[in-house]
């Protein structure tokens, strides 16, 4: 539960800065010692349902943080910048005072948005018949396993 708390806190960092799509299409290595994961049709047609339950969670969630960065009056690509230099500490950025205290209320009134993102993507998954370390090793099977991808992106077309 605690990796699927990162993964969301990411993903909704991620979201407002823009690259969540990057991040989520790109396929992480993964140690080849991975065991292959047995899936049957129904526990995938679940993952399917929960993820696009998850998607629009994520996409409620991405509205409600430009709003609160817009709330506050910074413009979100200067919001970005300053975040990303935050992030980052070979990355330089001017910043006033103002600016600095501002990103830092927006950060804190985000980060005090995910308990109730991550609730309702639990109960999300949950209402699928999952399990949140079932779906989190579901989601980590697909990241390598291209047939797996197929079968999903199928079921999710309506051809399975």
């Amino acid at each position: 539960m605690l990796k699927l708390k990162r993964i969301a806190t990411s993903l909704l960092f991620t979201a407002v800065i823009g690259t969540v799509t990057a991040v989520a299409q790109t396929p992480q290595q993964m140690a080849p010692q991975q065991q292959q994961v047995e899936v049957n049709d129904e526990e995938l047609s679940k993952f399917a349902n929960a993820y696009q339950g998850i998607t629009v969670i994520n996409q409620q969630a991405q509205q409600k943080m430009v709003k609160a960065v817009e709330d506050s009056g910074f413009d979100v690509q200067r919001f970005n910048e300053i975040h990303q230099a935050s992030l980052d500490p070979n990355q330089e950025v001017e910043v006033s005072s103002e600016e600095k205290a501002k990103h830092k209320a927006v950060v804190t009134e985000i980060e005090g948005m995910q308990g109730d993102f991550q609730k309702d993507m639990e109960n999300v998954i949950e209402e699928q018949g999952l399990s949140i370390e079932r779906y989190e090793q579901l989601a980590m099977a697909l990241q390598q396993d291209t047939a797996l991808q197929q079968r999903l992106q199928k079921l999710m077309q309506g051809e399975g």
